[in-house]
């Protein structure tokens, strides 16, 4: 699912809210998440998940094209842990 579909979704589940108002709504919440990640905060949605942000530090890797050593410098990246409810639901029987 893509955001628009998303928004689509929120929208036909609720017909008193206009789409653009939806739209409004979803892109504030992704700003927030990503807000607090990039200040390297922790987001948690209970019966969801949790973001994060994990540290990869430098390394040395391989152009896959020419074989040649190249370093890979230190990075931050977003990490997803599903919570418990979320789990469940997926691996229902």
């Amino acid at each position: 699912m893509i955001k628009s579909e998303l928004v689509q979704a929120i929208a036909t589940r609720n017909p008193h809210l206009y789409q653009r108002d939806v739209e409004t709504i979803v892109n504030a919440i992704f700003d927030e998440i990503t807000e607090a990640l990039s200040d390297s905060n922790r987001v948690e949605l209970r019966g969801f998940g949790a973001f994060s942000v994990k540290n990869r530090p430098p390394r040395s890797g391989r152009n896959p094209r020419t074989g040649e050593a190249v370093s890979v410098e230190e990075k931050w990246v977003p990490f997803f842990k599903a919570g418990k409810e979320l789990r469940e639901r997926l691996n229902r029987k």
